[in-house]
C-alpha cells in the first residue's frame, strides 16, 4: 500500500476529499435553473474555507452539465483601473468560448453575409472589440450592446446561458478619484441584460469585504445577489475530511489524533489539510524506521509553530507595533472569532493597559482611525451589520500565542 501523502494544503488546491458544502451546492443548482436570471451569486468567506475549491470542483462541473458556458478567471486590481479595461477583461474571457462558434452558426444567428470569409466572421476577441468600439453611447452602452450581440449568436445553440465566474473578486472597486466606475458598470450591465431575459449569470468569489463593496457601488446589488457565506465544517464533516483520504494509504490516525486536529483546526479546511499533512508525514517516517508510534501521540505544538510561520507570520510581521497592540486587544475579546465593535475594543484596551500588557489604552478616535488601515491590510473587515471581524481565520489564537 502506498504511503503517498494525500493531504494538500495550499491556495485553491483541490483536497483529496471535499467534505460538506451540500447546502451550498443545492442552492447553487437552483440558481442555475432560474428561467429568468434574477439572482446572481456571491460566494464569500475567510481565507482557507475552500471557496475556490468549491467553485472549481463543484460549481463549474455542475453548471457545465446543465448546459451553461463557463467563462472567467481571477480578478486583479488591474481589471478595475478604468471602465474600458474591465470591458476588455470580460470580452477577452468571453471570446475564449465565442471564437469556437462555427461560420454557419454566425451567419444564421447574427446575419453575416455569405460572401464574407471565415476570418471576417470568426467571433473572436478582435471582432468583439471592433463591435464594442463601433457602438454608440457610453462605455456601459457599448458593453451591453456587445453582450446582446453575442447572445443572439448563442441563443439558437440551445445552451442554457453564459456564466461569468471570477475568483479573488474582493479587489473590485470604483475609482471616484479618477471618475471611473468599473464596478458600477459591471453591476449595471448584468442587471440590464438580465432584465431583457438574456441568460447571463455572474458568480463572484471573494473575502467578506466583497459584498459590502457591491452594495456601496450600487444599492440594488443587495437584490441582485444571493450571498453564500462559506464557513467552518461541522465536526462530522471534519472527521470525513480527515479519515476519507487515509483510505488505502496504509496509515491511520488514532481517534485522539483526529479529535486534536478537529479542535486545533477550528473546522477550517485549509488548517485541516495542513495539520493532517504534517501528522501523516510524522507517521509515515515512523513506519519507515519501524518505530511504533505512540497511540495517542500527536506532535501538535511543533506543527502549530510551523503553521504560524507558514500562514500567519507574514501578515503579522507587516503590522506596526501600535497596530499590534490594537490587534492584541481585539484577540483578548471573547467574541474575537465572531464579531466585535469599537466600544468593545476600547473597553478591552483599558483592561489590558491596566494589566501592563500594552503601553496605554486606546480611545474611540484611535480605534476608528486604525481599523481602516487594518482593513486595507486585509486583517479586519467590516460586515453588513456595521461590526468588525478578523479577515484571517484563527488569527486571534495566533496573536494570543505570540504577542
Amino acid at each position: 500500500m502506498s504511503a503517498h501523502n494525500p493531504f494538500r494544503p495550499g491556495a485553491g488546491h483541490t483536497p483529496p476529499f471535499l467534505a460538506g458544502r451540500g447546502g451550498e451546492k443545492i442552492q447553487f443548482g437552483r440558481l442555475l435553473d432560474q428561467e429568468v436570471v434574477a439572482q446572481n451569486v456571491v460566494l464569500t468567506g475567510l481565507r482557507g474555507v475552500g471557496k475556490t475549491v468549491l467553485m472549481d470542483v463543484e460549481y463549474r462541473p455542475l453548471a457545465q452539465k446543465r448546459g451553461w458556458i463557463w467563462v472567467g478567471t481571477d480578478f486583479s486590481e488591474h481589471a478595475f483601473i478604468d471602465e474600458r479595461t474591465l470591458c476588455r477583461r470580460l470580452l477577452t474571457d468571453l471570446s475564449v468560448f465565442t471564437s469556437t462558434l462555427s461560420l454557419r452558426t454566425l451567419r444564421e444567428a447574427v446575419g453575416f453575409r455569405k460572401g464574407r470569409t471565415a476570418e471576417e466572421t470568426a467571433l473572436d476577441f478582435t471582432l468583439l472589440d471592433r463591435y464594442f468600439e463601433a457602438q454608440p453611447g457610453l462605455v456601459v452602452d457599448k458593453l451591453k450592446a456587445t453582450l446582446e450581440f453575442v447572445w443572439k449568436a448563442v441563443h439558437p445553440l440551445g445552451l442554457k446561458g453564459i456564466l461569468f465566474a471570477y475568483d479573488e473578486a474582493q479587489v473590485v472597486r470604483d475609482r471616484k478619484d479618477k471618475d471611473q466606475y468599473p464596478l458600477a458598470l459591471l453591476l449595471e450591465t448584468f442587471q440590464s441584460i438580465q432584465r431583457k431575459h438574456m441568460r447571463y449569470l455572474l458568480l463572484l468569489t471573494g473575502l467578506p469585504t466583497l459584498f459590502p463593496k457591491l452594495v456601496e457601488s450600487r444599492t440594488y446589488a443587495e437584490r441582485m445577489f444571493t450571498v453564500q457565506e462559506v464557513g467552518r465544517l461541522s465536526e462530522d464533516e471534519c472527521r470525513e475530511a480527515i479519515l476519507t483520504p487515509l483510505e488505502g494509504t496504509g496509515i491511520s490516525f488514532a481517534p485522539h489524533a483526529v479529535s486534536t486536529i478537529i479542535e486545533r483546526s477550528g473546522g477550517y479546511p485549509y488548517f485541516i489539510q495542513f495539520l493532517c499533512r504534517e501528522v501523516f508525514e510524522q507517521l509515515a517516517a515512523l513506519r519507515v524506521t519501524e518505530t511504533p508510534p505512540l497511540p495517542h501521540a500527536v506532535p501538535i505544538d511543533p506543527i502549530i509553530r510551523k503553521l504560524d510561520g507558514d500562514f500567519f507570520s507574514g501578515r503579522w510581521n507587516k503590522v506596526p507595533d501600535r497596530q499590534r497592540d490594537l490587534l492584541f486587544c481585539i484577540a483578548s475579546l471573547e467574541s474575537c472569532d465572531e464579531e466585535f465593535t469599537i466600544s468593545e475594543i476600547v473597553e478591552s484596551s483599558s483592561r489590558i493597559a491596566a494589566a501592563g500588557k500594552v503601553s496605554r489604552p486606546f480611545r474611540t478616535n484611535d480605534v476608528s482611525q486604525m481599523l481602516p488601515r487594518l482593513i486595507e491590510a486585509g486583517l479586519i473587515y467590516k460586515n453588513r451589520h456595521g461590526k468588525y471581524s478578523f479577515a484571517v481565520p484563527l488569527f486571534g489564537d495566533y496573536i494570543r500565542r505570540n504577542f
